[in-house]
């Protein structure tokens, strides 16, 4: 989980990209099985609405704290003069990736454009992870990404939000564990970086995301729902990586959703047990 739309990806905390605009057309599909929250018909907005409420109290902490420290050193040092942004595709590079892992993160990248982009991506995929949601390894999260005379001010803001009360609001025991019966998914996808500013000490990195949030269950009232948001990372070179200083989120680019058919709770569960998730390193 984001740290997240971190973990919540809410709409109280996005920007004012709102996907793509509508067709005029309106299709509707019956669900098969009127019982399963996650059969037939595809998932609507309103199902989710409580959970992405509470949820983006997290998110807009953190954007509390990247303004608190946004500088004046963020300018960006994209292309000028009209010309189209060029892309960079995450794609085998030649250079060797990453090994070493610090709390089971990536860790140790190189010193460039393209290590920065690395650790971001990484970086999304830890901060946005379901361990978010348990105090000490979200400890051990924040110790691993953030530089280290920022860690306790993140931890400060998160302790805050991730409190016992928001836990059971996202339908999670109060020590941030799923309950009996039920899979916690809360995961991030990146989709591509960008670097829009960089010196030889500071990068600061746009990382575009997919993101699943929710509880997979027979009786879930918070099914998991898919969304898409860009994180927005400044880092430093410190200790030999690449480290967070600030972070904040925003919604979209959304694509326009598809046709596919939302599989069962079940289907959801196995596949969030049976399917790890990645490493972004190149």
């Amino acid at each position: 989980m984001s740290l997240g739309d971190e973990p919540g990806y809410g709409d109280a905390s996005r920007g004012e990209d709102g996907g793509y605009g509508g067709s005029g057309q309106t299709r509707t599909r019956l669900p098969d099985r009127p019982g399963d929250v996650y059969g037939g018909a595809r998932r609507g907005r309103s199902s989710s609405r409580s959970l992405v409420t509470v949820v983006g109290v997290v998110v807009l902490l953190i954007a509390a704290i990247a303004f608190a420290n946004r500088g004046g050193d963020d300018s960006s040092s994209g292309n000028g003069g009209g010309d189209k942004a060029k892309t960079s595709p995450t794609a085998a590079s030649g250079t060797r990736p990453v090994e070493s892992k610090t709390a089971g993160i990536p860790s140790g990248f190189a010193r460039s454009e393209q290590g920065a982009q690395s650790a971001a991506a990484n970086y999304a995929v830890a901060l946005g992870s379901a361990d978010m949601f348990n105090k000490g390894k979200r400890d051990q999260i924040l110790s691993a990404v953030v530089t280290p005379s920022r860690v306790t001010e993140f931890e400060t803001t998160l302790d805050k939000a991730y409190t016992p009360q928001f836990n059971k609001n996202v339908g999670l025991n109060e020590d941030g564990s799923a309950p009996q019966g039920y899979t916690f998914v809360s995961r991030t996808s990146p989709i591509g970086t960008k670097v829009t500013a960089s010196s030889g000490d500071t990068a600061t990195v746009e990382v575009w995301c997919g993101g699943l949030l929710g509880l997979a269950g027979q009786n879930s009232t918070n099914p998991v729902t898919s969304s898409w948001f860009t994180i927005t990372m400044k880092l430093e070179w410190t200790g030999g990586d690449w480290k967070i200083v600030s972070h904040s989120q925003k919604d979209g680019p959304a694509p326009v959703p598809g046709d596919d058919r939302a599989s069962s709770a079940d289907d959801i569960a196995k596949a969030v047990e049976e399917y790890g998730g990645f490493s972004y390193a190149r």
